[in-house]
Parts: structure tokens; sequence; C-alpha cells
């Protein structure tokens, strides 16, 4: 059995892992340390989410020296959201002329994989990670056990260990490890539902180089951007159980609430294209680094940490996470003492807050009432629609939070309560959507409707707690 020693071993040349693998690759040290980078395949993953980055993303990767992976991948530029209700769009801008970019996700992940490549004392490997090696007497994990394949062949090899003083396990949302890693820390990932992906062809968005965000009744938020000169992506969320017909729900139920320019690139490609779909996975981060984990591995990127893809924070996530574990690793002088690798993921751990929570939290939250499936919710997700609509600081304040330009989990409280509020106050002087026979009127409540109002009014606002502090509750444990 063959048997190669790294300082660092990562698992998973993803997003989290290859941005890690350079960033590691960087630290000022009197010998460059040697990090292997395992991947179960290096040919370009085809996958439809991961599209979009935000300019907190974009800000992050300048940090780690590797923005030029952004470059001739045909990315677009992203410089907003749209969000359409009842066929009303609402601007909501990056501020200051930040932007994102939207691309295919396979070819920012190439030039991510090429970048670490590069970088010194950086070995990438394709091989399958079969297990994690532990010492049988402490129970540290030591390295793992991969396997390669052969050259110009799909048959495997033997079976090689790999050592290393430190492995990272980032292999995804599906990962094999977490469960090994965390122990009883762990928890299972809550499926919130499945977005069903598609490509427009030559589709045009109500707004060019925007994000859009149309809601529609019956069914979760459908997403479309812009990831090529001629790609638009689409993902609908269908929530659980997902139907058997899923094209046909698609064609009869939702692309008739889409914007009328989207209908034929919608036909044409649920035609000819296949769906695929991706579970939309919510998982609170749990410490590591303590007793209650081993010793020698540490999770790194969705394998540990994934919220909601419809705001597209997961790669921003990532991105910021590798940029203060290189900061705080760069006083680590062996990494083969788990003491001082642990006081650093306690450290990472409480720091990452201010800025992960932020996006975690608001992902669910605003996927909450963006799909709103009763009454009240309802409620929340009107006033949401007329906060935004307020412009100024209703725009820019929650746009920031989601962009990760600014981080503040008490301002995501504060928009999202006065959100709440504000939807009670709509409650109470806009007119609603009626039917009055066969007709549809939008009408103002009476004054006799006021005590049922008044009642219902603390009904929503009982709903936006228990959407909003649970998820506040899943990020300041410390258990």
């Amino acid at each position: 059995m063959w048997t190669t020693n790294y300082d660092v071993l990562i698992v998973g040349a993803g997003i989290a892992g290859t941005a890690l693998a350079h960033a590691l690759s960087t630290l000022p040290r009197s010998k460059p340390l040697r990090i292997c980078l395992l991947e179960r395949s290096l040919a370009e993953p085809d996958r439809i989410v991961g599209e979009l980055l935000q300019p907190g993303g974009v800000m992050a990767l300048q940090k780690l020296g590797m923005e030029a992976c952004l470059e001739n991948i045909d990315a677009i530029p992203a410089r907003g959201y749209c969000v359409v209700l009842d066929g009303q769009p609402v601007h909501i801008p990056y501020p200051d002329s930040y932007q994102g970019r939207s691309f295919h996700h396979g070819r920012f992940i190439q030039n991510l994989r090429a970048k670490a490549k590069q970088a010194e004392g950086v070995d990438v490997v394709e091989a399958t990670v079969s297990e994690l090696i532990e010492c049988p007497v402490t129970s540290r994990v030591l390295g793992v056990r991969a396997t390669r394949k052969k050259e110009g062949s799909s048959e495997p090899v033997e079976k090689e260990t790999f050592f290393a003083d430190l492995t990272v396990i980032a292999d995804g949302c599906f990962s094999n490890f977490r469960t090994a890693v965390l122990g009883g820390a762990g928890v299972k990932p809550d499926v919130k539902g499945h977005f069903v992906g598609v490509v427009l062809e030559d589709a045009q968005l109500p707004m060019e180089q925007h994000g859009t965000v149309v809601l529609v009744k019956g069914h979760g938020p459908v997403l479309l951007y812009q990831i090529g000169e001629h790609d638009t992506r689409m993902l609908v969320d269908l929530k659980n159980p997902l139907p058997s017909d899923i094209k046909g729900t698609i064609l009869d139920e939702i692309a008739p609430q889409l914007p009328s320019a989207l209908h034929v690139p919608v036909e044409k490609a649920l035609a000819k294209d296949r769906l695929r779909r991706m579970p939309n996975s919510f998982l609170p981060p749990a410490e590591q680094g303590a007793g209650h984990t081993k010793e020698g591995v540490f999770l790194l990127g969705d394998s540990w940490n994934m919220r909601h893809p419809l705001t597209g924070g997961g790669m921003t996530v990532a991105f910021n996470d590798v940029v203060m574990l290189k900061e705080l690793f760069g006083g680590v002088n062996d990494f083969s003492d788990w003491r001082q690798v642990s006081r650093v993921l306690h450290r990472w751990h409480w720091r990452r807050k201010r800025f992960a929570s932020t996006i975690n939290i608001l992902s669910v939250a605003l996927y909450d009432l963006f799909g709103a499936d009763d009454e009240l919710l309802e409620v929340l997700r009107t006033g949401c629609f007329k906060y935004f609509e307020l412009g100024g600081n209703c725009i820019r304040g929650p746009v920031c939070l989601l962009a990760g330009i600014e981080q503040s989990t008490m301002l995501l409280a504060r928009h999202f309560f006065a959100v709440a509020l504000y939807a009670i106050w709509v409650m109470f002087t806009h007119p609603r959507r009626v039917t009055i026979g066969e007709k549809a009127v939008d009408v103002k409540p009476r004054l006799d409707e006021y005590p049922f109002l008044v009642f219902k009014c603390a009904q929503v606002f009982w709903t936006a707690c228990i959407v909003f502090l649970p998820l506040v509750w899943t990020e300041i444990r410390w258990w």
C-alpha cells in the first residue's frame, strides 16, 4: 500500500477545498506547507446550484488573490435583484456600484482547481476517499485511505494511504464523513424542498444583469439569473412531497405566473432539456475542535454548514470562512499540535458568526416568507414586498445583508421585525383582493372588520417570531 505524508490533507476540490488549499499555500513560513487536495473526479462538474456569487464573495476572492478565477468563463455581472409579485416588479439594486457574478458552476470550479494546482506545495490528486484513518489508541484522525483510477481507464488501482498532521473534510452537502467527524454534535440536514433546474436559451429577464425572483401562488419562489451570454438558469422551488409529473406542474401551474417574455423559452427548455433537482437543505454549524468531535480533522463548507440556496449565499460564506481560517492558521506553527488547532477552530466558530449567521438566518427566513403556504405567512410576504417598495434604507439594509456587504445579525433582526410591523399596517390600510361574484376587486378593510384584524395582527407577529427566533437559536447555542 502506497503511503504519502502531508502537513494538510483536504478532501474535496470544490469551492471551499480549492480556496483553502490556495490560501494555506500563501502563508508566510520558513518552509512551505505540503498540502494534498483529493477529489473523486477532476472532470468539470455539472450542477444547478453554486452559480451566483454575491458581492461579499467577490470581495473575499480578492482577499485570497483568486479573483482571476472569475475571468474567461463567460461570467455575467450581477447588479441586484428584481422581485415580482402578482405581475408587479420591485427593483432591489446592490448599493454603491457593488457587483456579484453569475456563471456556469463547472467552469468556475475548473478555474479554482487550476489556481490550486499552480500554488506552491499543493498536490491535486484524483482519488476516491473511502475511509478516515484513526489512531487505535486515541481515535485521532491521521489521514485517509483513497483509491486512484488508472490513467485512461475507469478501473481502480490499489488503495493508497494519505497521512497528514491535519485533515479537512470539504466534500459538500452529501458528505460521507459528517457523522464520523462530529459524532453526536452533528445534526441531520433539514431538507425544506427541492430546486428543480433548467437552462433557458436567450431568455429576456425583466431587468438585465439582475437576479429575478418570482413569487408564485401554490408553490415556492422561482429564481432566474443569467449564467452566460445566451444561458439563463431557472430554479423552481417545489416543496415536499414532489409532484409525480414535475414538467407538467411547471408548465400548467408555474409558467403562466411568470413574466410573459419567459413563457416560450420555458416551454422550449422543458421540451428538450432534462430537469435536474437538488435538495434545499439547512444545516446549522456545530462547534468543532472540542471533546465531542474527532481530533485531527474538521469540516468545512457545505459538509458542515448549509443555508437555503434562495439567496445565493453559500459560496460567499465559504470564501469568507477561508479568509478567516487563513488569518487564524497563520499563527499555528505545528498542525500536528491539536491544542493549537482546536483553539483556532473555537475562535473561527464564533468569529464567523457575525457574517455567516446573518446570511444563514436571512436565507431561511426569506424563504419562509417568499414560499408562504398559509394565510399568516402570506400577510408577511405581502408586507415584505410592500416594505421593499418603500425604497431607501428599506432596500439598502436588507440587500447589503443578503449580498454579504454588511455583517450584522442585529440589523437583520431590526429589518425583519420592521417588515412584520409594516405587514400589520398594510393589513389595516391597504386594499386586499377579494372575489365578489365572479369578479376580483380590491377593497379596503371596513371598520367592523377591525376587531378581527386586531386579533389577526397578534397572530401575524407571533408567526414572525416563530420564523425568526428559532433560526437565531440554532446559531447562538454552543452545544
